[in-house]
């Protein structure tokens, strides 16, 4: 299983107030099997981390824009929460734009904690059983999903979790359903 995702491309789609574990840990279990992958994000520099939303946490290095990148250059997405970081994906086109276009390739998606928020927005969830943070799951049942409470739920191309404490569950499920990617 050392290099499940060699040559495997994910876009990990985020902004200012990503919650950083929720990049950084299922970011690095992809690279310890192989994966490259791309911080795209809707404005170039850096963005801000967050622990728990309340505590500063560092910055992330933007890889490219959202409006420079194809959904075509990826074999996943992992789309990492924090409250302020889908809240500002969920209201920017091109972010949309992309989660959408992502979603209609078949190919995996993972989402955890408030990161359903985007999918929601993409109008995606439409008959899909996803978990997120407990305060989401009205949203999901009002966009047509089935809203479970469990630390992981794999429904057909989505991977989704409910929070920071259920990586180690998480980040073992995006790696075994990355792996049979399509390229």
């Amino acid at each position: 299983m050392a290099h499940d995702l060699e040559g495997k491309r994910i876009a990990i789609l985020a902004t200012d107030g990503v919650e950083r574990v929720e990049l950084e840990q299922p970011r690095g279990a992809l690279y310890g099997v192989g994966a490259r992958s791309d911080v795209l994000s809707i404005h170039p520099g850096e963005i801000q981390a967050r622990q728990w939303d309340m505590v500063s946490a560092g910055t992330f290095a933007v890889d490219r824009l959202v409006t420079d990148a194809s959904v075509d250059e990826y074999d996943a997405l992992l789309l990492p929460g924090g409250t302020v970081n889908p809240d500002g994906l969920r209201i920017n086109p091109d972010a949309v734009g992309f989660v959408k276009a992502f979603v209609a390739t078949g190919k995996p998606v993972a989402a955890i904690c408030h990161g359903p928020w985007t999918l929601i927005e993409a109008d995606v969830v439409r008959g899909r059983r996803l978990t997120s943070w407990p305060s989401l799951r009205t949203d999901l049942r009002h966009a047509g999903a089935e809203p479970v409470d469990q630390e992981v739920c794999i429904d057909g191309q989505f991977t989704t979790s409910r929070s920071p404490a259920d990586l180690p569950a998480f980040c073992a499920a995006i790696v075994e359903q990355f792996s049979g990617a399509r390229v």
